[in-house]
């Protein structure tokens, strides 16, 4: 291989990382990777089984709402 074409690949490489780069910090700023609902309920609900009572407990709720349900 030449030089030049090792030269040429360096060059790209570095462009191409220095943009990634811009691009990443450039979501960071705005916010991009800011989650805080999704982490919350990752913590809040480790195990399967968890996540499984949740979603029985949505599906009652739904089903108490369509039933138009009043409590006394």
């Amino acid at each position: 291989m030449d030089s030049w074409v090792i030269a040429m690949m360096l060059g790209a490489s570095l462009v191409l990382g220095g943009i990634a780069l811009i691009a990443f910090l450039w979501g960071i700023k705005n916010g991009q990777f800011d989650d805080e609902k999704k982490m919350m309920s990752q913590v809040q609900f480790d195990d399967e089984k968890d996540l499984n009572d949740l979603a029985d407990q949505q599906k009652k709720r739904e089903a108490l709402k369509k039933k138009d349900y009043r409590p006394e």
